[in-house]
């Protein structure tokens, strides 16, 4: 009898597991704790008070001659759109050794990703040991480093240092460090042009995990968002005088996405998704520097992914930390604009981003899901701008990517795992079309920002970068 007793008790208890594991595959996030911004980092140092020399230091290490003329210039490309618009024929499929890592260099830990130009890249990084900002030059041919500009810097380690992509015309390349540092040296020479504290000059708040916002350059000008005693500034690439101020009285913060321009009704406008309201201002004209529209409805304390702009006047907003989405509808109203909410939802109902910025493609949007939306988390999914919250298709329960990055060349999407695993995928409209897949590196944290150029892929995780060839 005491053996029945004992069998029976198993067999229940077998039945209990089996129920909960049927419960937690409907929906494997259920157990999951609520995410709150601050909780996972150790806060940023921006109480350090060291005075910073920007740009003081330089190392040359050789020259390099390459015949390579492809550009990646800055955060998301070209055209601020993650999607490469020249010819530039890429392998259609993998198979054996592809793709083929050509070189790999180690970096301080961070998640900066690089810019390109005819044969170099360009990568703001941390320097542990040194305790310095660097801003690091390296031949896309084979990896070697050419030169550094670097400032002492001291920096708390906050899951990373470098978070940012720098900005490159054919005569200068823009940066901003961890604590709101921006650089401007000569592109072929790294001679130093000039340097802007922005916690010094406008009181700007370093954000959580050090700035995430990527510098622009609009033809010679530098636009910043320091927020503090102004919301946005333009400065002048060459002589580093700033052109004009726009005042703050709202005491909007810096977050860690990235100004995009924006021409909408033959209106150029700078749209900022800060911390505190997403806001436009004008890029051109008597009113240049000066706030078009304000909207105080889209409000989070965490904020990374950039803000997406339609030609009809809809702004896609995405934020983690269960922020969600919103989407705006901006209208032109004699001199002024109106700003309407058409729609908010959770990170479970439609399409949010934590980290990345959502990318259009042939009408549609993608983007890859926050660890907070439920049974879809770190799925690729695919939605209309029309219907953010319909879902039309997903990468599947077996396809997640973590917080990766993703871009679109030559008619494919590149999706890279948190792990180095490299996807290629058609960016189809109506169901999802998995190409090739690679573990490339074991890698951790792999979140910066890809770029490509002349058929030559650059990856990070954490602490590496890889150079793939994916050409044809």
């Amino acid at each position: 009898m005491e053996k029945n007793i004992k069998y029976t008790g198993w067999a229940a208890g077998a039945i209990v597991l089996v129920l909960f594991g049927w419960w937690l595959l409907k929906d494997p996030t259920s157990t999951f704790t609520e995410s709150l911004p601050g909780e996972d980092n150790r806060g940023a140092d921006s109480t350090a008070t060291d005075v910073v020399n920007i740009g003081e230091k330089f190392e040359s290490f050789g020259t390099s001659t390459s015949g390579l003329k492809g550009t990646w210039t800055r955060f998301r490309g070209a055209d601020y759109d993650n999607i490469v618009k020249n010819s530039q024929p890429l392998k259609n499929s993998w198979s054996g050794d592809q793709p083929e890592i050509l070189w790999s260099v180690d970096l301080g830990e961070g998640h900066a990703g690089p810019a390109i130009y005819e044969g170099n890249v360009y990568l703001m990084d941390y320097d542990e040991a040194k305790r310095e900002d660097a801003l690091r030059c390296f031949s896309l041919e084979d990896g070697k480093e050419l030169w550094r500009r670097s400032y002492g810097v001291t920096l708390k380690r906050n899951h990373g240092m470098s978070r940012t992509v720098p900005a490159v015309t054919p005569e200068y390349v823009l940066t901003i460090g961890p604590r709101c540092h921006v650089m401007c040296v000569k592109r072929e020479t790294g001679d130093l042009v000039w340097g802007l504290d922005m916690v010094q000059q406008y009181q700007a708040e370093v954000p959580l995990w050090f700035t995430g916002q990527c510098p622009m350059i609009d033809g010679s000008k530098a636009i910043l968002a320091p927020g503090g005693t102004s919301v946005m500034v333009a400065v002048d690439l060459a002589t580093g005088k700033v052109l004009w101020e726009t005042p703050n009285p709202g005491g909007i913060k810096m977050s860690h996405s990235s100004v995009m321009p924006w021409t909408f009704k033959g209106k150029k406008m700078y749209v900022y998704s800060a911390v505190g309201a997403v806001l436009a201002v004008s890029a051109e004209g008597a009113d240049e520097g000066k706030i078009l529209w304000q909207s105080k409805d889209w409000n989070h304390s965490v904020v990374a992914p950039a803000p997406v702009c339609f030609p009809d006047g809809k702004v896609f907003l995405t934020a983690g930390y269960g922020a969600g989405s919103m989407m705006i509808q901006v209208t032109p109203s004699g001199n002024e604009y109106k700003v309407a909410v058409l729609k908010e939802y959770s990170p479970k109902d439609g399409l949010a981003c934590e980290q990345q910025t959502p990318v259009i493609w042939d009408g549609m949007m993608y983007g890859i899901q926050p660890k907070d939306a439920g049974p879809l988390r770190n799925q690729l999914v695919c939605v209309s701008p029309d219907d953010v919250t319909k879902v039309v298709w997903t990468s599947g329960k077996d396809g997640r990517f973590g917080l990766g990055p993703y871009l679109i060349a030559d008619n494919k999407m590149f999706v890279l795992s948190d792990d180095g695993t490299l996807t290629m995928i058609k960016p189809d409209s109506k169901k999802y079309v998995q190409i090739a897949q690679k573990k490339l590196f074991d890698g951790h944290d792999a979140w910066a920002p890809m770029a490509v150029a002349d058929g030559r892929l650059l990856l990070r995780d954490a602490n590496k970068m890889y150079c793939v060839n994916v050409s044809q």
